[in-house]
């Protein structure tokens, strides 16, 4: 079973969870951890791919986008989206409403949630559906 954190952001926007994520992303690849990233929409993954390199000076996250050729999936960060995913990485970063269909093959898992109540009402829902299939949950109010 998956270890999934929840992290619980007191701000509503968007923006804050996607950067999260990338400080998450950043942390993970210096721990010498593979990281994907799963966006809401193709979109919303090219989004993250411009803020990884621009979230923070000085910061270097070496990323790809899956389906932008082999290189950019064999990166130590991975970005993808419903239409197009990694199969397994050491962590899963989670944007989307739904658990992923893939979410077991991962042994970590990162749920971020922000403040705005459909976010939270959706994350509920996730929490107790892992919470039922057994995994080791934790809640962080960042």
């Amino acid at each position: 079973m998956a270890r999934v954190d929840f992290y619980v952001l007191e701000r509503v926007d968007e923006r804050s969870r996607q950067l999260l994520a990338c400080k998450l992303a950043e942390k993970a690849y210096r721990l010498k951890n593979t990281v994907y990233i799963h966006a809401q929409t193709a979109a919303d993954a090219r989004h993250l791919d411009e803020l990884l390199w621009t979230f923070r000076d000085g910061s270097f996250v070496p990323h790809g986008i899956v389906g932008s050729g082999a290189e950019a999936s064999a990166a130590p960060v991975v970005i993808g989206h419903p239409e197009k995913h990694a199969d397994s990485s050491d962590l899963l970063i989670n944007l989307c409403d739904e658990i992923p269909p893939f979410a077991a093959a991962f042994p970590r898992v990162a749920e971020l949630v922000t403040s705005d109540e459909a976010c939270r009402q959706a994350s509920r829902k996730r929490f107790v559906t892992y919470r039922d299939q057994g995994h080791t949950l934790n809640t962080y109010n960042l």
